[in-house]
């Protein structure tokens, strides 16, 4: 889901390059710690910690990614997302499962009342100073309250990354098409209007910590966040 920062949050990828460039089985193993959990301008959670393991071969990638909370507080949630996805140029296609615990804590409920799960498509394309993607969730605990039909939440994003004062910057503007119970919107409405900055602090020779913030706007709810993180590489 939630992806948090557009690890943004993008969407979660494991960046292949070309399938030629990809000719073996590679993966990373990291985890960001996050002072507040923001996905696409909700506010999710507190501090959290967020894994991620991923393995990709030829364009072909299997990403798992969760948050866990560590503030103790009552809205704190345990989330679990798996994706599926293939790259080749600038093009990604792919499918995910969001999983919480929030109406039920069994992972394998897949029944309309209670479920989890929520299941989305995405497709992106990196146009290199813009990358603009789109994501509409097809099944799972997606309903809207008033007529108990499927919602069909979409999400359309644009990023355009930049390099300023020795830092790495994203700008994200991100928005919903149409009512959603999912993200909270009755019509047409932007989400997320963020900013956000990612830099590697040396620490050793041989060792940098990135180190990232983000300032993030949602003008539908009138709400806005900083977040700060630290990023840490196992491989």
């Amino acid at each position: 889901m939630k992806i948090k920062l557009q690890l943004s949050i993008a969407l979660l990828l494991l960046a292949g390059g070309t399938a030629s460039a990809q000719n073996k089985v590679e993966g990373h193993l990291k985890a960001d710690v996050v002072s507040n959990y923001i996905w696409r301008g909700l506010n999710l959670g507190h501090v959290a910690v967020q894994p991620e393991l991923a393995v990709g071969w030829q364009g072909l990638s299997l990403t798992a990614w969760g948050s866990t909370g560590l503030s103790g507080h009552k809205d704190d949630v345990r989330e679990i997302d798996l994706t599926l996805a293939y790259e080749t140029g600038g093009l990604s296609l792919g499918i995910v499962d969001y999983w919480t615990d929030e109406s039920d804590e069994r992972y394998f409920y897949y029944k309309k009342e209670n479920t989890g799960h929520s299941f989305e498509s995405f497709a992106q394309y990196d146009f290199g100073p813009l990358c603009a993607s789109w994501q509409t969730i097809f099944a799972g605990s997606d309903y809207q309250a008033a007529d108990d039909k499927r919602a069909y939440s979409s999400y359309l994003e644009l990023e355009a990354p930049f390099r300023l004062a020795a830092c790495d910057w994203t700008a994200t503007a991100g928005m919903v098409p149409w009512a959603s119970d999912y993200y909270g919107t009755s019509g047409f409405s932007v989400t997320n209007l963020s900013l956000s900055a990612t830099k590697d602090i040396p620490i050793t020779d041989h060792f940098a910590l990135p180190v990232f913030g983000q300032l993030t706007a949602n003008p539908q709810s009138g709400h806005l966040y900083f977040v700060f993180g630290i990023t840490l590489n196992a491989f």
